[in-house]
């Protein structure tokens, strides 16, 4: 059977976090990888402030992973995310194949791919006196 890619957002207990941030990240690498998958990107994203209270808990920190793994694994990753201490909340959805590539270039932090990008390093530079803001002038009246 074919793998897919996946990312799992996870919603983590800000206090075990703090006190232990390597050990939470090798952990939620560890369930993937036990569960039959192969991380790809496993990263924080942020920390914040809680819509409304989980378990007692007000903040929460962000944490994404990136990973392959086939379909009929998915359950059993699931379930180890649940026994997790640390982890809140979870959400594991399938990337589009199309999308793979790019979606893990911008976790890794290369920054967002697109496709103007490369438009704009071909575009002839603007003139240097006032061209652009006479454009702009124009434009408005």
């Amino acid at each position: 059977m074919a793998k897919s890619t996946y990312e799992t957002l996870c919603i983590l207990d800000s206090n075990h976090y703090a006190r232990d941030p390597g050990g939470v990240s090798k952990q939620i690498a560890d369930i993937v990888t036990e569960s039959g998958g192969k991380v790809e990107v496993n990263r924080l994203w942020m920390e914040q402030k809680l819509a409304y209270p989980i378990d007692g808990h007000q903040k929460g920190t962000y944490w994404l992973t990136y990973f392959e793994m086939e379909g009929v694994d998915m359950p059993k990753l699931d379930r180890a995310f649940q026994l997790c201490e640390p982890v809140l909340r979870q959400m594991t959805l399938k990337i589009d194949p199309r999308l793979v590539e790019p979606i893990l270039e911008n976790a890794r932090g290369g920054g967002p791919v697109t496709s103007s990008a490369a438009a704009e390093a071909e575009a002839p530079a603007a003139p240097a006196e006032g061209g652009g803001e006479a454009a702009a002038e124009s434009g408005d009246k």
